[in-house]
């Protein structure tokens, strides 16, 4: 079935030939066609244009009089699979303890860990369904979920099996992370070379076996896992065929983004706290920085330096990190906004970083991210809106119309 959109005001994240992603000053390029026709058939976008070329042949035709049309969100790092909330900390954070304190009193992954493994399968699935559909409707159409609040063989297998079961259900791109290197268990407090000898010897090899994910991850912190941790454990990752995406220098800089790189890895997320070198060891590189502002926001600490990453000739994605902890919140209209307002971001570079960029962060570019004929057509309509430059503006605001994935309106 062909469905022709008519009269947008303006068709955004035009790309006659795909790009993998853009950096440094090809980020402030956002090519679009004002006064722009959309043609799709079935799943795929096949073609668009400037209205005085618009074809005569469709099934059914849309009129977006006022409206913008762009591609659909790239959420390149979220933690949707778990159980129950963490509202208690928020308040407690409030009231004055550090995410540290919380996580040394027993709070923190290690409480949600508890929760998740107390959980049924079927619970824990229906709980983390309800979150997806949330985000498609907020705009997402490429999505990629984490483990991590397993912590025992058993619990880290059910994450991953419940992710697995979103990708049948779910007809969007939904790419899974293998996160066990996430925190160390209480019962392993004094026996950290245990847990990782638990990650390598026993998860790894029942994950590859049921083809349940296609990146490894660590968080790789002060505090959690060290350099020298995360090493053995992207080197054991790679064995199975997994490629690196790994959380580093959230409140320190300890070398993680040089073994990350070390380990090619396909992005390094979060990157609050970055120096010189950190920068530096990017430049060249294949690896993606990501950066998370609404987990800067909810928990208080600083914005990644996107200024001086983009700046230095760098790329860089955005995404939400939906967790119960430290970002409950799945909304990339938000995410653009805030990096736009507290990372001085222009709209440009904003929106290529949550669309093709993005997507590039979890190896999805060839199937989504920009407007461009054979992707999918996954894509937002916008309320009637003055420019683009508006979607940040207007942050508290929704200016979601309608979207569209696979060819079909949700």
């Amino acid at each position: 079935m062909k469905i022709l959109f008519t009269n947008i005001k303006e068709l955004i994240q035009v790309r006659e030939t795909s790009v993998l992603k853009v950096s440094g000053k090809e980020m402030r390029i956002l090519p679009t066609i004002k006064n722009a026709f959309l043609l799709i058939e079935n799943d795929k976008i096949i073609d668009f244009g400037a209205m005085e070329n618009i074809p005569n042949s469709a099934d059914k035709t849309i009129d977006c009089t006022g409206k913008m049309i762009l591609p659909t969100w790239c959420d390149s790092h979220t933690h949707i699979v778990y159980a129950g909330n963490r509202e208690q900390e928020f308040v407690d954070r409030i009231n004055g303890l550090t995410y540290e304190q919380i996580a040394n009193n027993g709070g923190g992954i290690v409480n949600s860990a508890k929760k998740l493994q107390q959980t049924s399968f079927e619970d824990l699935y229906q709980q983390s369904a309800k979150r997806l559909e949330e985000i498609m409707q907020l705009g997402t159409g490429a999505v990629e979920i984490k483990s991590g609040y397993g912590l025992t063989v058993e619990a880290e297998l059910k994450m991953l099996r419940v992710i697995k079961k979103l990708k049948d259900n779910y007809n969007l791109p939904i790419k899974a992370t293998f996160l066990g290197a996430h925190a160390f268990p209480t019962e392993y407090k004094n026996n950290k070379e245990g847990y990782i000898n638990l990650i390598i010897d026993e998860m790894l090899p029942k994950i590859a076996e049921e083809n349940l994910a296609e990146f490894i991850d660590a968080f790789c912190e002060t505090g959690y896992f060290s350099v020298e941790d995360t090493d053995k454990i992207l080197s054991a990752g790679k064995k199975y065929g997994l490629t690196p995406k790994v959380h580093v220098n959230q409140f320190t800089t300890i070398g993680g983004v040089q073994v990350s790189v070390k380990h090619n890895a396909l992005s390094i997320d979060h990157l609050e706290i970055m120096n010189s070198d950190d920068i530096n060891a990017l430049k060249g590189t294949a690896t993606m920085p990501v950066a998370l502002p609404s987990c800067s926001y909810f928990l208080s600490i600083p914005y990644a330096p996107a200024r001086n990453i983009i700046d230095n000739g760098l790329p860089i994605a955005l995404a939400t990190d939906y967790n119960p902890g430290s970002t409950p919140s799945g909304n990339m209209s938000f995410v653009v906004a805030t990096a736009c307002i507290k990372m001085k971001m222009t709209p440009e570079e904003a929106i290529n970083a949550a669309t093709i960029n993005g997507a590039y962060a979890m190896n999805v570019s060839n199937e989504v991210g920009s407007i461009t004929k054979g992707k999918k057509a996954n894509f937002i309509i916008t309320k009637e809106i003055p420019s683009y430059g508006f979607i940040p503006y207007s942050f508290g605001s929704n200016l979601i119309d309608s979207v569209f994935i696979n060819g079909k309106q949700i």
